[in-house]
């Protein structure tokens, strides 16, 4: 039972966010609920009114070793002491270096250089802009256009809005004004050890065959597409992916920022393929979820390239660039990783998800139930009713944030199987209760 004095301090601030503050995704005076929260340790939120929610996000898929982890907070303490910022132009720093060295050597074979950037969206505006700057300085700046994967997501920035799917992707109110790139059906639903349905790779050869001159690079979701439709395919796809790149000399993007540092179960998902991309996107899980940071890596030759043509740089330079705070905390948290035991906590979690969550797949409001290493899925048959089924997880003990038909989970590494069992529990305790009422699912009570 929440505090009274502390769950009228919370209503209050509540009232205050209201009026000055526009949250992701919604509008003002939306009535959408929001939770204060007061402190987060371990897996668990505490908030304002006292109640501790267990969480299930890892804050949008990034705070793998949970919160207030005493190693990342030394990081962070310690490069405090030296300097939290100086520009990267003409300047450079120990933690970027090291980070960068770190980076090439976990990443796969041939990414050698490394281009830091503020935020996921922004990696993949970059990696796009490489593309395009790699191909002008080839002297074919007709190779402008991108091919993307249905049900993709890459962020909320304008050129990577345009290689998000124009229905799933959630920018369709932008459609009219993005560049128009070139849209290949995604692969079908598969298991990693599948192999890939020859009909998608045919559309994808077909749409490189007739559209090459004018292709700079496919991009692509590895193994998962997050955003777009929580969707698993089989890395055989990635494979011919790889090779049609080749045979058209188009370039591989791969986006890897909520699939990097071991959420598949793999540390990159690329590694499920064993393939490697022309260029790579990272982000979320690199700092351990301490503060904004993403990066892209790409090949010498690309970098080679687009240095000897015009202008003869490339021609980007965000004012936070290797922020030092934020590569000394994503040092310490790759040392962190990979020294935790991680894949067997992802398979652990596996485990746990795929027990934890079969009951709801027997549902009729339910379409799939689905789980891929440190990611549970539970895809309605309608979208979910946010303000009436937000509550319904924060009673349950549990901070779970669906959208659209989509209940999903990518808990922190280090949950536990108590800690476990209770979200999966709480999880199916609300899919349960759910109704189908007109068109979304609402709250209804349980069947007993």
């Amino acid at each position: 039972m929440a505090n009274p004095d502390l769950r009228f301090e919370a209503e209050d601030l509540v009232t205050r966010d209201a009026e000055t503050v526009w949250h992701p995704y919604s509008a003002i005076h939306a009535g959408l609920p929001v939770f204060p929260v007061a402190s987060a340790r371990g897996v668990r939120l505490k908030l304002a009114d006292g109640r501790e929610l267990i969480d299930g996000m890892a804050s949008w898929w990034c705070v793998i070793h949970g919160y207030n982890h005493p190693a990342l907070n030394a990081a962070v303490t310690a490069q405090l002491h030296d300097m939290a910022h100086v520009m990267f132009g003409g300047l450079t720093h120990a933690p970027a270096v090291r980070l960068a060295e770190r980076l090439v050597e976990l990443t796969p074979d041939g990414l050698e250089l490394v281009f830091f950037a503020d935020s996921g969206s922004v990696a993949v505006e970059v990696a796009m802009k490489m593309a395009l700057q790699y191909w002008a300085g080839r002297g074919q700046p007709r190779r402008h256009r991108f091919v993307a994967l249905r049900n993709g997501y890459h962020g909320d920035t304008l050129h990577a809005m345009s290689v998000c799917d124009p229905v799933t992707g959630m920018h369709t109110v932008f459609n009219d004004v993005l560049p128009q790139q070139l849209f290949v059906a995604a692969p079908k639903a598969a298991a990693l050890d599948e192999p890939a349905d020859p009909a998608d790779v045919e559309a994808l050869r077909d749409l490189l065959e007739r559209h090459g001159e004018e292709i700079a690079a496919l991009i692509v979701e590895p193994v998962v597409q997050g955003a777009g439709g929580m969707r698993f395919y089989s890395p055989d796809y990635l494979r011919h992916a790889r090779r049609l790149c080749n045979d058209y000399d188009v370039l591989l993007i791969a986006d890897e920022i909520a699939t990097g540092f071991g959420r598949t179960g793999r540390l990159f998902a690329c590694e499920h393929a064993a393939i490697a991309p022309d260029i790579l996107c990272v982000g979320k899980a690199l700092t351990g979820g301490y503060m904004t940071m993403a990066a892209t890596l790409t090949t010498r030759a690309v970098g080679e390239v687009i240095s000897a043509g015009e202008p003869g740089v490339f021609m980007h330079g965000p004012t936070f660039m290797a922020n030092p705070l934020a590569c000394a905390v994503s040092l310490a948290s790759i040392d962190l990783l990979l020294t935790s035991g991680w894949q067997s906590n992802v398979e652990r979690i596996e485990a746990g998800l795929r027990e934890g969550l079969a009951g709801c797949a027997s549902l009729t409001h339910v379409r799939d139930v689905r789980v891929l290493g440190a990611i549970g899925v539970v895809e309605l048959t309608h979208p979910v009713d946010m303000p009436t089924v937000q509550p319904m997880f924060v009673d349950e003990g549990v901070w779970v944030r669906p959208f659209g038909r989509l209940v999903y989970l990518m808990p922190p590494f280090v949950i536990d199987g108590e800690e476990l069992a209770t979200l999966t529990r709480g999880v199916s305790d609300v899919v349960r209760r759910l109704r189908v009422r007109g068109d979304v699912c609402v709250g209804g009570d349980i069947d007993r």
